[in-house]
């Protein structure tokens, strides 16, 4: 396995990134991983490595690279429910920044880079990404429906919202495959939300699967935190990787 920080050429400055790839020359099929609001640390590193055992390629930008550099977080605001609160007041502006218009750009300048890189296969990628990375990861695939084939989307928020760039609005340019995992009992992302989506997929034909995880709260995959369920976290694994083989093979 190798597992590097690389620094991408990103419209608004330099993304940095983890690139993970397995040994040999490959050529592998490529992932994008879009982190969620905690950044760049260990577990995104351990998931993308998880993954590229798989034989795949994987990048892991920075979403946040115009505010600030990992970590973004200390421990114990992962396990605290009371600092996760305070981290998230100051991580929100940067949430909130990341528009349509910017995921877009952005997405472009990492998909550039990961096919550029040694051993990176020709074609189509695949996206996943958790939390806030589920749902710029359906904005990415929205924007480059001809170079990213797969989204897997794990308990994404506010995929449905009542705003104008709302990303469920959009998803008729999606040629590919999406597949999302919603929480339990999610307040960034309610049965009505849910609902709303899936209508709006079913009226673009859109290929997807959406399925609730049956007690699994916000955050499931995230071992570092107190939401993780590894019941959950290892469903995730099997749907995802399946998704993955379907794709890209």
């Amino acid at each position: 396995m190798q597992t590097t920080t690389v620094q991408i050429p990103a419209p608004d400055g330099t993304a940095d990134a983890y690139l993970v790839k397995p040994d040999g020359d490959g050529p592998f099929p490529g992932v994008l991983l879009f982190m969620d609001a905690f950044g760049l640390r260990p577990r995104l590193a351990e998931m993308a490595e998880r993954i590229a055992e798989r034989g795949y390629a994987v990048l892991v930008p920075n979403l946040f690279y115009r505010d600030a550099r990992p970590p973004l977080v200390t421990p114990e605001e992962l396990s605290d429910a009371e600092k996760r609160g305070a981290a998230f007041g100051r991580l929100m502006p940067m949430i909130r920044g990341l528009t349509a218009e910017r995921v877009a750009a952005d997405s472009g300048a990492y998909l550039d880079f990961l096919a550029a890189q040694d051993g990176v296969a020709a074609g189509p990628v695949a996206v996943v990404g958790y939390c806030m990375g589920g749902t710029n990861a359906l904005r990415a695939i929205e924007a480059h429906p001809d170079r990213i084939a797969a989204l897997g989307s794990f308990h994404a928020g506010r995929v449905v919202s009542d705003q104008p760039d709302s990303p469920h609005l959009a998803v008729g340019s999606v040629t590919g495959e999406l597949y999302f995992a919603h929480a339990d009992n999610d307040q960034s992302m309610t049965p009505e939300q849910i609902r709303t989506l899936e209508a709006a997929l079913d009226e673009a034909g859109v290929k997807y699967t959406s399925e609730v995880y049956a007690g699994a709260p916000h955050g499931f995959t995230m071992s570092d935190t107190s939401m993780y369920d590894p019941e959950a976290e290892q469903r995730h694994w099997t749907n995802l990787f399946a998704l993955l083989e379907r794709s890209l093979g």
